[in-house]
């Protein structure tokens, strides 16, 4: 598990497999029980606080992060690997969550 990819999650709140992009920092995820992600969803809204993912980009089909949700789960419910972001996804995605929190 890495910064940057993206994995199968389970929320318990829905009962719905989704994908997750993991936000913590590698160099502490071997120590962590838990780990931060951001929830990916089909909902597109277009706002500076999402980024945007494509089928092109591993995708099971076009999607987005929201960093408006950000959250810490468990890291033994983190499932497989879909995709591994960009360098350049990875610079849109610190641009969106400075947008998210206000930074």
């Amino acid at each position: 598990m890495k910064r940057g990819e993206i994995r199968w999650y389970k929320f318990k709140a829905t009962d719905k497999k989704r994908p997750v992009m993991i936000l913590t920092r590698d160099s502490i995820l071997e120590y962590l029980g838990e780990v931060t992600v951001a929830p990916i969803t089909s909902t597109i809204r277009d706002i500076p606080s999402e980024v945007f993912l494509s089928k092109n980009e591993g995708m099971p089909k076009d999607c987005v992060i929201n960093f408006d949700h950000i959250q810490t789960v468990s890291k033994a419910k983190i499932g497989s690997l879909v995709t591994t972001l960009s360098p350049g996804k990875m610079k849109q995605v610190g641009e969106a969550i400075v947008f998210a929190l206000n930074l």
